[in-house]
């Protein structure tokens, strides 16, 4: 009887990991998507990359600026200064604007891009006004220095590395980041799709958020963001909590704590699968530099699955691998549980929410610990 259970066993085990290998190949980032994880970081050393602009690029400063864009600088007498601008790129324009005043009107910036036939190209354009034909390329107030600019394209990554001659050191600019989805057709730049401003200070690596873009796409993965968080605190937060607490504290409600189990774990695990759709296609819109979250997140889903899929594989109460069963699907419960509770305070904090959103998730992780120490005191003092 035994050995036949095993084999039933080890036949459902092999396609659960079949079914889990598979979830993992559609969603875990990969090399021929955006959602690859070959982004760039300052721990990362682009020297091989853009040594026709920078002989030693480790003398440069680095600052992560906004989403995925990060900033590397240094300045050297003369009054030069290096920029090596990256971010994730999949398809259209990257770019980084000098403002006096923060608005874009008025602004002179450097957009590069890789073309159709794979060219890379680098540009400075004036932004006279807000059309298209006011964005005039070749034209600005920048001043070059005798160095060539170059764009790089490594991975998901790309690197624009040029040098500006000023009139007197850098310190406080109002910098603007932008970028579009469509690759310019002879030089002709989009509308973009996501830009910020920031007032940056290249002495002292002080960075200031001073305004951002309203375009539909910015309010649109603003809205995909807050329904990521909501989804996730309810999914991971609230619905899978109450569940595991009524598996442990309720079972005098035979055999109805069992169905109210079965119901908050498949409750809270479809919206799981609901939040991280919706952060993948988050990423896919902001392309934001979150490697830990994501992967994080991604793993909870595995886990996940594996607890809801457990149900099939569950033992009658008399056999004897009953008690594996059990020490398996309570360990991992709890483990999926705490990790659940670290990636939405690391989604919290990494998505900038205000403070209702931390008070919110305070209050609900405070009420569920408070709960969950009152029924496991009772239980114990009653055993």
């Amino acid at each position: 009887m035994l050995r036949e259970y095993g084999k039933d066993f080890f036949q459902r085990f092999h396609f659960l990991l079949v079914f889990t290998a598979v979830l993992l190949i559609f969603l875990w980032p990969n090399s021929n998507t955006a959602v690859h994880a070959q982004t760039d970081s300052c721990n990362s050393d682009p020297s091989r990359l853009i040594s026709a602009v920078f002989n030693d690029s480790s003398t440069l400063n680095c600052k992560s600026v906004w989403n995925s864009f990060i900033l590397r600088y240094s300045q050297k007498q003369g009054n030069t200064l290096s920029i090596v601008l990256s971010a994730t790129y999949t398809s259209g324009w990257v770019g980084m604007g000098f403002s006096k005043d923060g608005m874009m009107v008025g602004s002179s910036a450097m957009v590069g891009w890789i073309s159709k036939d794979g060219k890379a190209v680098i540009k400075q354009y004036f932004l006279r006004g807000k059309s298209a034909s006011d964005v005039i390329v070749n034209q600005g107030q920048l001043q070059s220095t005798d160095v060539t600019p170059i764009v790089v394209l490594n991975g998901a990554t790309i690197y624009l590395a040029f040098q500006l001659k000023t009139a007197s050191p850098v310190t406080q600019q109002q910098l603007i980041f932008a970028s579009g989805s469509s690759t310019p057709n002879q030089y002709v730049l989009t509308m973009h799709e996501y830009r910020t401003t920031v007032l940056f200070d290249f002495s002292t690596e002080k960075l200031f958020y001073t305004g951002s873009s309203s375009s539909s796409s910015s309010s649109n993965s603003d809205k995909l963001k807050v329904t990521h968080g909501a989804l996730a605190i309810i999914g991971w937060g609230v619905l899978l909590p109450i569940g595991a607490v009524i598996a442990r504290y309720c079972r005098q409600w035979e055999p109805l704590w069992f169905h109210l189990h079965l119901f908050f774990q498949l409750m809270g695990y479809t919206v799981g699968v609901f939040t991280v759709l919706a952060g993948i296609s988050l990423y896919y819109q902001i392309h934001s530099n979150v490697t830990a979250h994501r992967d994080l997140g991604i793993f909870l889903l595995v886990l996940g699955t594996l607890q809801v899929s457990a149900f099939c594989l569950r033992p009658n109460k008399d056999a004897k691998i009953r008690k594996y069963w059990n020490w398996y699907h309570h360990w991992v419960g709890r483990l999926t549980l705490f990790l659940a509770a670290v990636n939405i305070v690391l989604g919290i904090e990494l998505g900038g929410a205000g403070i209702v959103w931390k008070v919110g998730y305070g209050v609900i992780l405070s009420v569920t610990l408070v709960t969950v120490t009152a029924l496991e005191s009772r239980l114990r003092i009653k055993g």
